[in-house]
């Protein structure tokens, strides 16, 4: 198969503009696009899959909806959920993309203005500015994060439960804080519980340490009130980075998941990070 073959509009949405594939770089000039660009449209389109229902609950109960992309790069996701959703919508619905890099901010700026897509803002702002800042409503309908890797997931998951979001889509990347940590007790741990066995060489620290934190992930936002699901968003032939944590709130009962999450620090040594996955 050739780098850039001719593009199978087959694979592109609806309504979707080519305009905007072509100025995200996801098809050349000539409407070709590569292996690489068909991969990352087709996660972007699956995602939306997702998210589209959610927006449109949204949009059924409360009229104008508030969507925040956190950690969003060179917004991808925003742009093409603003294409194919908001776009066509006459009302006050709004996108804002929260990016630490000012270049990226700028450049979507550039790009949002050239296309006439009045309805996206976007902000160089870390968390803890965004959480604060009057560019921002009180209270937001929709938290995304896509690839936010590390910690930026976490802060995305505080900032939207600071705002209230009613819905959170997450799709986490690189964690090493949790395994870190893992590796700085394993010596303690080791004379305490077998189960320690588990991350007791270095790969498996890090394996282990990635699944563990989207596990506490998914309990602090169950101890907040949310219903969470947790589900492949593309094949592994796609991405290697492809857990999609979906949480809706529902205001369900917080007592046992905090406890839970608690019980698990406790059981792995991780005490120290309670200030990272709060339930309160």
């Amino acid at each position: 198969m050739k780098k850039n073959q001719p593009i199978e509009y087959s694979e592109i949405r609806a309504g979707q503009s080519i305009e905007l594939l072509k100025a995200l770089h996801i098809l050349t000039r000539d409407g070709k696009m590569n292996q690489d660009s068909r991969r990352k449209l087709k996660q972007v389109y699956h995602l939306y899959q997702f998210i589209e229902p959610l927006l449109q609950q949204v949009r059924n109960e409360s009229g104008a909806l508030t969507l925040v992309d956190h950690g969003a790069g060179k917004s991808y996701l925003g742009f093409i959920l603003y294409d194919l959703f908001f776009k066509v919508l006459n009302d006050n619905s709004h996108i804002y993309g929260i990016e630490t890099r000012e270049e990226l901010v700028t450049h979507s700026r550039e790009l949002a203005q050239q296309l006439g897509f009045g309805g996206m803002s976007f902000l160089n702002l870390s968390v803890a500015e965004s959480i604060v800042s009057d560019k921002l409503p009180d209270k937001v309908d929709v938290v995304t994060a896509l690839h936010a890797c590390d910690t930026a997931t976490d802060d995305a998951i505080h900032f939207a439960l600071k705002k209230q979001a009613q819905f959170i889509v997450l799709v986490p990347c690189c964690q090493a804080e949790v395994a870190s940590v893992l590796r700085k007790n394993k010596g303690k741990q080791l004379a305490k519980d077998a189960l320690t066995e588990l991350w007791r060489h270095p790969i498996h620290t890090r394996e282990f340490g990635s699944h563990l934190t989207n596990v506490l992930r998914c309990l602090q936002l169950e101890a907040h009130g949310y219903q969470v699901t947790v589900t492949e968003l593309v094949g592994w032939e796609h991405s290697m980075k492809n857990e999609l944590i979906v949480a809706s709130y529902k205001d369900l009962p917080r007592k046992r998941a905090a406890e839970r999450l608690n019980e698990v620090l406790s059981s792995v040594g991780l005490e120290e990070m309670k200030h990272r996955f709060f339930t309160e």
